[in-house]
């Protein structure tokens, strides 16, 4: 039974469904559950599992509210630009529903502490905008036996699914890696720095994800157990496909916990190219080095950086501005390291050798966030 008639009155019109009842309203309010990533995903998914009633929420984030998240990211406003996630989420969703309990962890999920993270949680929602992460969270769910929701956005589209479900007794639940036992190659798949994103399809895809977890956490209807639903708004066409194990996917994921804080998922998941050089790299380089550092991102692009000395050369003009690079090195960074080795690739055709050209590896956005460690 509702301890509360004031908890009666604010679950009342999802307690009176057929099949969910008060024992659906107490399972919700005894759940655990983690959202990996306050962003575009995550911003709906805690909004609705707070509204909902489920008794405990984390969200793990590092980043901070910026100005070009505000179009998809609907639990913050221009007043938050420049505020952790985390902290802004957490104060919008007590204002909701401040009869659960939401626990913060503002800190940038590693193979060090992922799993600390997340075995104090029954079902995990993976957020996340980038393939280091989803591996991670993925394989820390296997050898923890956590139940995985699983949400990915790219310009109109989106997919869903549930991964390390045991559905049926002695059935192997299907995870992560049986859809992609690896990583993309760094080109293939741009992210939404890249390519851009429709605001509403994280929206939608992001709500999906909450029902897939009240399903999960109730027992009611049919969660997208071992199946992936994908969604086009463009024509609002859903395709849902049947996922199966792969051989050889198990002695992908680490042996045991041990094992996985030894991993390192940055580099698995993006091994460098002969052009790349790392975050602290380039540091050293600007304190002891003649180098000329060449932002190649569109002029209006986000965040502007004041930060280090550095030319700006948009990767469409660069073949046309090459003649004008007079130093022997030469480094390249744009948002995620995607056009900044295209670049370092042209000027090391252009130059025969002749000079040095290194891309920075994850963009300035990996620039950024080393520099927030450090503080």
């Amino acid at each position: 039974m509702m301890n509360t008639e004031a908890l009666y009155e604010r679950y009342h019109r999802q307690i009176i469904l057929k099949d969910f009842g008060e024992t659906g309203q107490q399972k919700l309010l005894a759940a655990k559950v983690l959202v990996v990533g306050a962003g575009g995903l995550g911003c709906p998914a805690l909004q609705y599992l707070t509204a909902a009633g489920v008794g405990t929420i984390g969200i793990v984030d590092h980043d901070v509210v910026s100005l070009s998240n505000l179009h998809r990211q609907t639990l913050y406003s221009v007043d938050d630009i420049g505020k952790f996630k985390v902290q802004r989420a957490a104060t919008q969703l007590r204002k909701l529903n401040p009869d659960i309990n939401i626990e913060c962890h503002n800190e940038r999920l590693t193979a060090r502490n992922a799993a600390g993270i997340i075995d104090s949680y029954d079902y995990i929602l993976d957020g996340s905008d980038n393939f280091p992460t989803r591996y991670l969270v993925n394989d820390v769910c296997v050898l923890l036996d956590k139940v995985l929701v699983y949400g990915a956005i790219n310009q109109y589209e989106g997919q869903v699914a549930v991964f390390n479900c045991k559905a049926f007794a002695g059935e192997t639940p299907v995870n992560y890696r049986d859809l992609f036992p690896e990583s993309p190659a760094q080109d293939e798949v741009p992210n939404c720095e890249e390519a851009g994103v429709l605001g509403v399809v994280p929206g939608i895809i992001g709500s999906m994800m909450a029902n897939e977890t009240i399903k999960l956490i109730t027992g009611i209807g049919e969660p997208l157990i071992n199946r992936l639903l994908a969604f086009d708004v463009r024509n609002n066409r859903l395709h849902e496909f049947e996922l199966t194990t792969r051989s050889g996917t198990r002695a992908m994921i680490p042996e045991d916990l041990n094992a996985l804080q030894n991993s390192d998922y940055d580099w698995s998941c993006a091994p460098l190219s002969k052009f790349e050089i790392g975050v602290d790299q380039l540091d050293k380089m600007l304190q002891t080095e003649d180098v000329t550092v060449i932002d190649v991102r569109e002029n209006l692009e986000q965040p502007r950086i004041d930060q280090f000395e550095h030319i700006e050369i948009p990767l469409s003009q660069l073949q046309d501005a090459a003649g004008e690079l007079k130093t022997n090195t030469i480094v390249l960074f744009c948002q995620s390291g995607k056009r900044s080795r295209q670049g370092a690739q042209l000027l090391d055709k252009i130059f025969v050798g002749s000079k040095t050209i290194y891309s920075l590896r994850g963009g300035i956005t990996a620039w950024l966030n080393r520099q927030k460690e450090i503080v």
